[in-house]
């Protein structure tokens, strides 16, 4: 062996030390969520954004654990304390709130930043909206808050309706939260409101089969991780029995009807945007909630028309995306 391929060996060898410590020196951000990666890709393409906007990518900087617990709320310790095994320097939970109090009830230590469609201070997550206090904040998208809304607009869209079924999750968001907004705002739009509760896909179709017999004029799915999972079950049985349904915007895009609410994407995209300023040494308790200021109010014209419904044109103009 020369001089020369003994230097250039040694050389590598001595490098090899340097390349696994900074592979074991890449912060991981720990990924917490309550449901599926089925349908997440353009929400987790948002996060990545906001991550890259500020200097992160996955992969090359930054790795990525991605826990989900598919719909099994009882998983959601195990998985938050594999995160806190794994020495992540941050988890970010989403899918409702139950991930966010996984992870707290597992590390007072590692940061969390969570998205939420409830008051995160009414939860008790955070001690306030300004100053979170604790190891965690987020970003509020406001969901429950747009009962009004949402009713408002269904009675815009199906004119001739007075009897609305609410569809909720027993198990998932606060309930009494929930119906207590629904039932605030039914008076104001001359609406009844029948609650009919669905934790499974199996009682998702009793909700339908209810609905149909009472003969509800339309159908007013709540805000809730499971619902979205159950998207195309909802969206089928809403045209199969030719019930107007207003829900998610992943239940519009699916078949449903309309759905009008903050802009999931741009939600995800500042969670990135957070995870990388506490990667940068920024501390929880003193970054502020983030509230949602992006709304859409997505319609399905192709769904109206097998509805037989004709979308007055005020609505059309107010739409921010008609599909087709």
């Amino acid at each position: 062996m020369n001089r020369r391929t003994f230097i250039t060996l040694l050389g590598g060898a001595a490098a090899w030390p340097l390349a696994a410590r900074a592979q074991q020196a890449m912060p991981v951000i720990g990924f917490l969520d309550s449901t599926s990666p089925d349908g997440s890709a353009d929400r987790l393409r948002a996060l990545r954004q906001g991550l890259k906007d500020t200097g992160y990518v996955e992969g090359e900087n930054v790795a990525i654990e991605y826990r989900w617990a598919e719909n099994q709320m009882d998983r959601l310790p195990a998985l938050a304390a594999e995160l806190v095994r794994r020495q992540v320097a941050v988890i970010a939970t989403t899918g409702g709130p139950a991930p966010a109090f996984a992870a707290k009830a597992v590390t007072t230590t590692i940061p969390i930043v969570f998205v939420v469609g409830e008051d995160p201070v009414g939860l008790g997550l955070v001690a306030s909206l300004a100053r979170p206090g604790g190891n965690a904040t987020g970003i509020n998208f406001f969901s429950g808050e747009l009962a009004a809304k949402r009713l408002g607009l269904l009675r815009e869209l199906v004119a001739a309706a007075t009897r609305v079924a609410v569809l909720v999750n027993p198990t998932g968001s606060p309930m009494q939260t929930t119906l207590r907004d629904v039932e605030a705002a039914a008076p104001a739009t001359g609406l009844q409101v029948q609650v009919l509760k669905a934790s499974t896909g199996r009682e998702i179709d009793a909700a339908f089969a209810t609905l149909v017999r009472d003969k509800a004029d339309a159908l007013l799915v709540t805000p809730d991780p499971f619902f979205t999972s159950r998207r195309v079950q909802l969206a089928n049985l809403a045209i199969r029995h030719g019930v107007p349904t207003v829900g998610s915007r992943d239940i519009a895009e699916a078949g449903g009807l309309m759905s009008y609410g903050a802009n999931l994407n741009d939600a995800y995209r500042q969670l990135g945007v957070y995870t990388s300023r506490i990667l940068k040494g920024a501390k929880p308790a003193e970054l502020p909630v983030v509230q949602s200021t992006k709304f859409e109010l997505v319609i399905n014209a192709q769904t109206a028309r097998t509805l037989g419904l004709d979308v007055p044109p005020t609505l059309l103009a107010r739409a921010d995306e008609v599909i087709e």
